[in-house]
C-alpha cells in the first residue's frame, strides 16, 4: 500500500492533471461554442445580404419591364426622360438605358453622348433570358463595382452604395452569382474569397484555411452570400467569454481530481486493508442458531464472516464482499471462511452427524474451477463429512442459471445440503427452482417483517410455502424476532426451521459451542414461548 506521503503526492498530482485538463477542455469546449456561434451569427449576416439583393432584384426587373414597354421612340429625349423619372424613383438604382449588339445607344447619366463602339461582352447569362455585366467602365465610381442587368434591349445599373449598410459592417461577404450555360461561380461584389466554389454555392457553415463561412443562398440557387472571418479574429473578438470556459474547466478538473483522489484512496485504502486481513487471517466468524420449530432441537448453524478494519470500524459484509466481487478475490474469502468452519467445528461436526454449519458463497464461486477442488481438499482433510457442510447462495447470484444449476449438482452429488438464501427477492417460481434442484429455501426476513402487518409481502408467504411444499423443499425463515413471528410458522404443518434474534444473537464459534452443549434443545409449543426467548437471552449479542 503506498505510504501518506506518496499518496499525498498523487493526490497532488491529480489535483494538477485535473485542473491542466480541466482547462484544455474548458478551452476546447469554449472554442467549438464561439466557433459554432461565429458562424451561425455570419451565416445570419449572409442571409442579410441575400434579402438586400432580392428586394433590388424585384425592383430592377420591375425598372426592365417599364422601360422595355417604353411608349416613345427608342433614345429620344422624351424616352429618356421617362428612363429618368422610373430611375431617379428606384431605391436601388443608380442608371439606365438603351444597349444593342453590346453597344450602349443612349444612358441616363450621358444621354445619347455614349461610346457606342465600344463593345461590351456579359458576364453571367441568367436562366430568365437577362444578361449580367460587371464594372461597365462609364459608371464605375473610383474603386467602386458597378453591376448591370440587361433586359431585351433595356438595362440598368445598380447603385454602388445601395448595400453601403454592409459593406461598412465588420464583416466581410462576398456574393456570387451562376452562369446559367456553364454553372461556373462568379463573383458579383465583395472581397475576393480563397474559398473553393463549393463552399460560397450552397447554403451551410464551413470552415477552410482558418477562416470561418457563413452562407446563404437565392430560393433558386443562383446568387448566394458568403459572409467570412478569420478564426484568429472570431477567437479574439470573444476572448472573454473563452477565459469564462476555461476558468469553469479548472476549476471543474480541480473538483474531479479532488474528488478522485478522495475516492481512490478511500478505495485503495479499503480494497488494501481487506486484502491485508484476509493475507493475515484477521477475518472472523460468528455462528447464529437455526432451530426445528416443532421439536425445538439446534439443528443447524451460519457461518457469518466478519471484518473489523484499521480504524476499528466494523465494515458490512455487503460492502466488503462486493469490493472482493468486483476485484476477484472473493474466493480467498470464501477459502478463509471454509478454512475456519472447519477448525471451529470439526471435532463437533466429526462427532455429531445429525448437526450441520452452513457456509454462504458468492456469485463468483459458482463459475470459480477452484472453488470445488478446495471445498473438496479441505473437508478431506478435516475428516469431516460434505453433508456437515451446508452450502447457501443468495438468489440473485443465481441468474446465470447454467452455472449456478450445474455447481449446484455437483455440490449436491458430494453429500452438500445446499439453500436458497433470500428466498422471495428476485426470481422465485416453480419451474425456477426445480430448474436448480436444491434441498431448501431461506425465506427471507423480509418477509419476516412483514407478519402481523398489513404489509403485501405477508400476503406472498402462504404461497411461498406452498410452492416449497410442492416441490418437497425444506424451508427455513430468518429473522424471527418476535414470538408472534414464530407462532406463524410453528402451527404449519410443514417442518420448518427457524432463525433469528429469538433463539440467538450471531457469536464466537467458542460462546455458541458452550450453549450447544449446555442446551441443544428448545421447547416449541405456545406455552414455552417465553422459554425460547429465555434461551435467546442466554446467548451474548456480538
Amino acid at each position: 500500500m503506498p505510504s501518506f506521503r506518496q499518496r499525498t503526492w498523487i493526490a497532488f498530482l491529480a489535483i494538477i492533471l485535473g485542473t491542466l485538463g480541466g482547462a484544455l477542455s474548458g478551452y476546447l469546449v469554449g472554442r467549438l461554442l464561439t466557433l459554432k456561434q461565429g458562424q451561425a451569427r455570419l451565416e445570419q449576416f449572409a442571409q442579410r445580404v441575400i434579402d438586400e439583393g432580392q428586394r433590388s432584384t424585384v425592383e430592377s426587373r420591375k425598372i426592365l419591364a417599364a422601360m422595355n414597354a417604353s411608349p416613345y421612340p427608342m433614345c429620344s429625349d422624351a424616352e429618356i426622360a421617362y428612363f429618368r423619372r422610373l430611375i431617379y424613383q428606384a431605391q436601388y438604382l443608380k442608371a439606365g438605358g438603351r444597349m444593342r449588339g453590346g453597344s450602349m445607344v443612349c444612358s441616363t447619366d450621358l444621354g445619347r453622348a455614349v461610346h457606342s463602339d465600344v463593345r461590351y461582352t456579359p458576364d453571367i447569362h441568367q436562366r430568365d433570358g437577362t444578361s449580367m455585366y460587371r464594372n461597365l467602365a462609364p459608371f464605375r465610381v473610383g474603386k467602386e463595382t458597378v453591376i448591370a442587368i440587361q433586359a431585351e434591349d433595356s438595362f440598368i445599373v445598380y447603385s454602388p452604395f445601395n448595400i453601403q449598410a454592409l459593406v461598412s459592417s465588420a464583416i466581410p461577404f462576398t456574393v456570387t452569382d451562376l452562369d446559367a450555360p456553364t454553372r461556373q461561380a462568379s463573383r458579383l461584389v465583395g472581397d475576393a474569397s480563397s474559398a473553393g466554389g463549393a463552399f460560397l454555392t450552397r447554403s451551410g457553415q464551413f470552415s477552410e484555411g482558418g477562416t470561418l463561412y457563413g452562407t446563404r443562398c437565392s430560393s433558386d440557387g443562383m446568387v448566394c452570400a458568403a459572409a467570412h472571418l478569420p478564426v484568429s479574429q472570431v477567437m479574439e473578438s470573444n476572448r472573454v467569454e473563452v477565459g469564462g470556459f476555461v476558468a469553469l474547466g479548472s476549476l471543474t478538473g480541480i473538483l474531479l481530481a479532488f474528488i478522485g483522489s478522495i475516492l481512490y484512496r478511500r478505495r485503495l485504502g479499503f480494497e488494501n486493508q481487506l486484502l491485508r486481513a484476509i493475507r493475515r487471517d484477521s477475518l472472523r466468524l460468528v455462528y447464529q442458531p437455526i432451530v426445528d420449530l416443532k421439536s425445538g432441537k439446534l439443528v443447524e448453524a451460519e457461518a457469518l464472516v466478519r471484518w473489523t478494519n484499521d480504524d476499528n470500524v466494523a465494515v458490512s459484509p455487503d460492502d466488503f464482499v462486493k469490493v472482493a466481487e468486483a476485484r476477484g478475490f472473493v474466493g480467498r474469502i470464501t477459502k478463509l471462511v471454509v478454512r475456519h468452519v472447519l477448525h471451529e467445528f470439526g471435532e463437533t461436526l466429526r462427532e455429531r452427524s445429525d448437526f450441520r454449519v452452513n457456509v454462504n458463497i458468492a456469485a463468483a464461486d459458482l463459475a470459480d474451477p477452484e472453488f470445488l477442488p478446495m471445498l473438496d481438499k479441505a473437508l478431506a482433510e478435516a475428516c469431516v463429512k460434505p453433508s456437515s457442510i451446508g452450502i447457501e447462495i443468495t438468489e440473485s447470484s443465481t441468474a446465470r442459471q447454467e452455472i449456478a444449476r450445474e455447481t449446484i449438482l455437483r455440490l449436491r452429488q458430494r453429500g452438500h445440503f445446499v439453500h436458497i438464501d433470500d428466498f422471495g427477492t428476485g426470481y422465485s417460481s416453480l419451474a425456477y427452482l426445480h430448474d436448480l434442484s436444491v434441498d431448501a429455501v431461506k425465506i427471507d426476513k423480509a418477509f419476516t417483517r412483514a407478519i402481523g402487518t398489513d404489509a403485501v409481502t405477508v400476503t406472498i408467504l402462504p404461497q411461498i410455502l406452498t410452492m416449497a411444499e410442492t416441490l418437497g423443499l425444506r424451508v427455513i425463515v430468518e429473522g424471527i424476532e418476535t414470538t408472534q413471528q414464530a407462532r406463524y410458522f410453528a402451527t404449519s404443518r410443514q417442518d420448518i426451521y427457524a432463525q433469528g434474534w429469538l433463539f440467538g444473537r450471531p457469536v464466537p464459534a467458542e460462546v455458541f459451542l458452550r450453549t450447544m452443549t449446555k442446551k441443544d434443545t428448545m421447547p416449541a409449543t405456545d406455552e414455552a414461548m417465553e422459554t425460547m426467548s429465555a434461551f435467546a437471552s442466554t446467548v451474548p449479542a456480538a
